[in-house]
């Protein structure tokens, strides 16, 4: 679930006027214009034209209600298409496993549809799950680890279950950093000792970004209509800026977390990754709720319906602040991320610039930390949440397994966070208990609330992070920059839209803000992506040269 695995303090032309429709239609072109610029680009891969190329939740509706689709076909198109582009040909390696199950259960959804109707949005619809999401059902749930292979959880995730629920197809699982990114402070994300490494669907040879990297390069390959990815700090929201996707990371406690492999019971979240802000929000109305094994979602503000707030106009009348602390890493970045606030204005919002977190790189160190104590109780928990038939109890036995097994599980990095973690005391230890309290003051109360209270702001906007960079094995991962960590540290929402391209690689622009705001950052990160329509579908490049 965390993007940075790095230390804390985290390694680091179109004019206001524009109308909507005039921006929807310069705004692609530039983007476009920027990867065709590139005249030693390697030549596509041979990839089939695909019947549901960028398809979305209520097309897919409108087309089972017709009968041009039935649960079952979508099934079996999406399985080709992983067989073709996930399996073989430029081989994304995105997908852990497959539902066997799968056909069998959108056969049984059909004859319901026929019999009584959709049950909802989701009746029929194929999702991909990341592999920390416990399911109750054939398939295994290992957070890409080897350690935890044949281990049966009692029952779905809250999450699983809510899907099944609404009538989704779990169409299989996905692959991830391993651990969610928080075995090494040298890991290269997208790679898990069982599933090996994910690619990046836009360059082959670039990196997803964040532990929820299968989600965010599966879906963004059109392998399932939407997915289900998992943040501590950045994981939902890196993956979704690096692969072209709406990415919405929720307040803590409105999506339950009940039944995932945790690091973070202050941070932890599970949430959408989808193609459109329209099918984020559908799919968030769906998990969210209260869930009594879950304590953070008591008091949740969880709603059914999220689709109601896409607003076209949403932007008109907003106040957003631009936190400008955040820019700088990269000038092609910058430029992008000007272009993108002079669209908002062009749409009717004001924009206070700057307007930064006043209390930011204050609690990096004690973010980490939090981690380090958090992991070992939380993973604990529910490992022996498992039972005693399980393979690993504790992460104790996980880093004597890892250990045992290191030519598989740390043939490039290894566990140095995993024994720190290991080394801490309870949860009542008063250096632990001190840096929750001062996070939770300094990212919340003197951090994002003062902030718009003191402006009156809607929401704040930030660079999500650069394009996507070249997976390194030797190295690890070369974050650029990223806006995360506010955010995830407080708890509060973030919602990953795609701004742009650079080189035909895609960024994306964070919309962030107070706690139980999903509903406003909805509708503006919906306003932005109409009058942008930035998203282009990946080329599967075997590399991709600067422009």
């Amino acid at each position: 679930m965390r993007q940075f695995n790095s230390s804390p303090s985290r390694r680091s032309f179109l004019q206001s006027a524009l109308t909507v429709g005039s921006a929807a239609a310069l705004y692609p072109a530039l983007g476009a214009a920027r990867a065709a610029a590139s005249p030693d680009a390697t030549p596509a891969p041979e990839v089939k034209p695909f019947e549901l190329d960028e398809i979305t939740i209520p097309e897919l509706q409108d087309g089972m209600k017709s009968g041009k689709f039935t649960a079952r076909s979508l099934v079996e198109k999406y399985l080709a298409r992983i067989d073709e582009v996930d399996k073989s040909g430029p081989s994304v390696n995105s997908v852990i496993e497959l539902n066997p199950d799968a056909s069998a259960i959108a056969d049984s959804l059909d004859q319901e549809r026929k019999a009584k109707g959709a049950r909802g949005p989701m009746h029929g619809i194929p999702v991909l799950i990341k592999d920390n999401c416990a399911t109750a059902d054939k398939m295994q749930t290992t957070a890409g680890s080897l350690a935890l292979v044949g281990s049966k959880p009692p029952k779905d995730s809250f999450v699983a279950a809510r899907l099944r629920a609404a009538g989704a197809v779990i169409l299989g699982k996905t692959n991830l950093s391993e651990w969610a990114n928080i075995r090494s402070s040298h890991s290269t994300s997208g790679w898990s000792g069982r599933g090996g490494q994910t690619k990046n669907p836009y360059a082959m040879d670039r990196n997803p970004c964040g532990s929820s990297s299968g989600t965010g390069a599966g879906i963004s390959a059109n392998l399932a209509v939407v997915g289900i990815g998992t943040e501590t700090d950045g994981s939902i929201v890196c993956p979704a800026s690096s692969n072209g996707l709406a990415g919405i990371k929720p307040t803590v406690g409105l999506v339950s977390r009940a039944g995932i492999i945790p690091i973070s019971h202050s941070q932890d979240t599970a949430g959408p990754m989808c193609r459109t802000v329209r099918d984020a929000a559908i799919l968030l109305g769906v998990i969210a709720g209260a869930d009594p094994d879950d304590v953070a979602t008591k008091g949740s503000k969880a709603q059914s319906d999220y689709a109601q707030y896409c607003d076209p106009n949403g932007l008109k009348g907003a106040r957003i602040g631009v936190a400008r602390k955040y820019f700088g890493f990269s000038e092609a970045v910058d430029a992008l991320m000007q272009q993108a606030l002079d669209v908002m204005k062009g749409q009717g919002a004001t924009l206070v610039d700057p307007a930064d977190i006043e209390t930011l790189g204050k609690f990096d160190e004690s973010e980490l930390l939090i981690f380090m104590y958090e992991l070992k109780a939380d993973l604990n928990a529910y490992l022996a949440g498992l039972g005693p038939g399980a393979p690993m109890h504790t992460l104790k036995e996980i880093i004597d397994f890892n250990e045992r097994n290191r030519t598989k599980e740390m043939p490039y990095f290894g566990q140095d966070l995993f024994i720190k973690s290991e080394a801490k005391g309870p949860l009542t230890e008063k250096e632990y208990v001190d840096a929750v309290a001062k996070n939770h003051q300094l990212a919340r109360v003197e951090g994002i609330d003062a902030l718009m209270d003191k402006h009156h702001l809607d929401a704040i906007v930030a660079p999500t992070g650069g394009p996507a960079w070249l997976t390194d094995l030797v190295n690890g991962d070369h974050v650029a920059g990223g806006s995360s960590n506010a955010a995830a540290v407080a708890g509060y929402p973030n919602i990953n839209v795609t701004a742009g391209n650079l080189s035909g690689l895609p960024v994306g622009i964070s919309f962030f803000g107070r706690a139980w705001s999903e509903p406003t950052l909805i509708r503006l990160a919906y306003s932005f992506e109409q009058a942008t329509k930035a998203r282009q579908a990946p080329r599967f490049l075997p590399t991709i040269r600067p422009s």
